[in-house]
């Protein structure tokens, strides 16, 4: 392994850093680092929303949590997964429409794995007599922790790499060619993860931003979405897409709506009425 005081000196080689995308493998059997990463990241969604329902005014009980959890997984597997299919991938899918359902092959999007939690909410809160919007607000605080864990394993598998750089600080990734490139899943992961992370907490802990529905789902769509739009300046565009005709890429164009609904959220908050804790 490089030391690390040779790190941001020059570029680095992938490999040098030591990264194995399986986790554990037993025999034929192996658990990959981004599989762990979903499996924490709802983990940890799951227990820290428990300790959010606990403060005064939440719209929803421990075992509404407990319910909303195993939608939202299926959300999010769901819609990832089609999501790619249908953004990224297309042509290969429809060639041969089987292999959509080989996800340990790979293959998930954010933005239709958002999606599917929206609907997933959307549907469970309706079905218990809930308020989608003040829901969206508590999920929207731990959404960026499985953010931020899936953008590390993004990195550990070598994979969604960003575009050549000059920096020091470029990473040679397998399969990428010679030249050194952005780390972008890093970049990802301070910004979409852990930065949107602390900010909607200290809000949820801090303050009463809890209470004004709307608000922190806002906050979160509309970070999200402006942090997504400049990392893909630095990120290599899909393969199989490029940048497209109108000079985005399709992760700048999937972002767009979500700023734009983030953005009426908090236009609209005045119009919306605070809850009393």
């Amino acid at each position: 392994m490089k030391p690390a005081m040779e790190f941001f000196q020059t570029p680095v080689e992938w490999g040098s850093l030591g990264l194995d995308p399986i986790a554990l493998q037993i025999g034929p059997l192996a658990l990959r680092w981004y599989s762990l990463a979903y499996i924490a990241g709802i983990l940890a969604a799951w227990w820290l929303l428990l300790r959010m329902v606990k403060r005064p005014g939440s719209p929803m009980t421990a075992k509404h949590v407990d319910d909303l959890i195993t939608w939202a997984t299926l959300g999010v597997i769901l819609g990832g997964r089609l999501g790619y299919v249908l953004f990224y991938n297309p042509a290969q899918y429809l060639a041969d429409p089987l292999a959509a359902l080989k996800l340990w092959e790979g293959g998930m999007a954010f933005h239709g794995g958002l999606a599917g939690v929206i609907i997933a909410m959307l549907l469970y809160a309706r079905s218990q007599g809930l308020s989608a919007l003040r829901i969206l607000d508590y999920v929207a605080v731990v959404t960026p922790i499985g953010l931020f864990l899936g953008r590390l394993a993004n990195f550990i598998n070598g994979e969604l790499w960003g575009r050549p750089t000059d920096g020091t600080w470029g990473i040679i990734f397998p399969d990428a060619g010679p030249e050194p490139r952005h780390p972008s899943q890093l970049y990802e992961a301070a910004l979409e993860g852990l930065l949107l992370l602390v900010i909607l907490k200290l809000l949820f802990w801090l303050t009463d931003a809890r209470l004004k529905p709307g608000l922190l789902g806002g906050i979160f769509l509309t970070g999200y979405g402006l942090s997504r739009f400049a990392i893909e300046f630095f990120r290599e565009p899909d393969a199989q897409l490029g940048v497209l005709s109108f000079g985005l890429t399709m992760g700048q164009t999937l972002s767009l709506p979500l700023i734009a609904v983030g953005l009426y959220l908090l236009v609209s908050l005045g119009q919306r009425e605070t809850v009393r804790a």
